[in-house]
């Protein structure tokens, strides 16, 4: 049987490697650092309004393809809310998950040769995509001291084969959050050449809601330009119901209708109806859980302090803290060497993209702040 080459070229599935590298998946105690996943369960009334709704008969049928009504005009709502923007329902696409959202914007802006400039370190899943599909990714350096991409590194990369630029924000990996201001430069760079700006804001919801993330959804040209991609999977622990979102011009969307008729049909229903439920219900529990994961990314930055440690924590946010290790050698074996003999399940910074060896990835959601002190005394034990 042949395959195709520029499959088998992508990189394996990241957290199924590193689990792989797990001597004992049962031990009691091991501290999995590894996946981003909510600690926590969707609230109970969540689970019960929804058990309800299933049993009444609801979810079982395809939903129209770009989402039922109700959570296409929560979804615009609560962006025109947050952003301080207007968006309608119109311009709402609801996929099965953000990497679903993803994919299709990539199906749909491009072929095989064209461009996406991506900042580095970058989710591995976007680069497996960008690869299967033999589109090629032309990443933009690390500065380890700001983790912020460099607006005119970019411009530079710019050509007649570039289709978009990508930003996440809060990063995956690094955690760091983009400035409304680098946002806007970036904006204003693929207006400039008539690109798209693809930005995934998956984390959105775990920095300060006081703050306005950016102001594109308040420029009147936002929809020549922007493509923004969302989850409902970390914000209300829908992980498994896969419910994520494409928020653009009409013209794009009806382009990704024929994408997503011929993937996925539709989003799950029934997470569908989970996510209208938490976006007209939960805001309370959402700034709750919030405020959790702010103060837990406090507490590993105050844990990164100790006097001992030779790992430098560059960046924490959202779900997230980018390590800088102290050794000469591969992250992968760095890595290893964390999972088998200090059992913290983590990923090495290779997995992110170029030029990242000398890095690791922590996802601290799913780890409880009292057990940092054992999390920095098992990597001063590594040293």
């Amino acid at each position: 049987m042949k395959f195709n080459p520029n499959v088998l070229d992508c990189a394996a599935a990241p957290i199924a490697e590193a689990w792989s590298w797990v001597l004992d998946p049962d031990s009691e105690n091991l501290i999995d650092m590894c996946q981003a996943v909510p600690a926590h369960l969707p609230p109970q009334s969540l689970r019960d309004y929804l058990g309800d709704a299933i049993k009444a008969g609801e979810g079982a049928t395809y939903t129209d393809i770009r989402g039922i009504p109700p959570l296409r005009e929560a979804l615009a709502a609560n962006i025109g809310e947050r952003y301080q923007g207007a968006v309608s329902e119109a311009e709402v696409l609801i996929t099965a998950g953000c990497n679903q959202a993803f994919c299709s914007v990539v199906d749909t802006l491009c072929e095989a040769g064209d461009e996406i400039i991506v900042p580095l370190p970058c989710y591995f899943n976007h680069q497996m995509w960008l690869s299967t599909r033999a589109v090629v990714t032309r990443h933009l350096s690390f500065n380890a001291e700001t983790a912020m991409p460099d607006v005119d590194e970019a411009r530079a990369l710019i050509n007649d084969r570039t289709r978009a630029i990508l930003l996440v924000t809060p990063n995956n990996p690094s955690g760091a959050i983009y400035s409304p201001e680098c946002i806007d430069a970036f904006f204003e760079l693929a207006r400039e050449h008539g690109l798209a700006l693809i930005v995934d804001e998956t984390y959105r919801d775990f920095i300060d809601i006081e703050q306005v993330p950016h102001r594109l959804f308040a420029r009147d040209d936002w929809r020549d330009t922007f493509v923004h991609l969302y989850s409902f999977s970390k914000v209300f622990s829908l992980t498994g119901f896969r419910t994520g979102a494409v928020v653009a011009g009409a013209p794009l969307i009806e382009q990704l209708k024929k994408v997503q008729d011929c993937t996925a049909i539709c989003a799950p229903h029934a997470g569908q109806l989970a996510a209208v439920y938490g976006l007209r219900n939960l805001h309370d529990w959402k700034i709750e859980k919030s405020n959790q994961l702010a103060q837990r990314a406090i507490a590993i930055r105050k844990a990164f302090d100790h006097p001992g440690l030779k790992y430098r924590l560059l960046s924490a946010g959202a779900y997230f803290a980018y390590v800088e290790h102290p050794f000469d050698e591969t992250a992968r074996d760095v890595v290893k060497r964390l999972i088998q003999q200090h059992e913290i399940v983590c990923l090495p910074g290779s997995y992110f993209g170029p030029a990242q060896e000398q890095f690791v990835r922590l996802a601290y959601a799913n780890v409880h702040e009292s057990r940092f002190e054992d999390v920095i005394g098992r990597l001063i034990a590594s040293q």
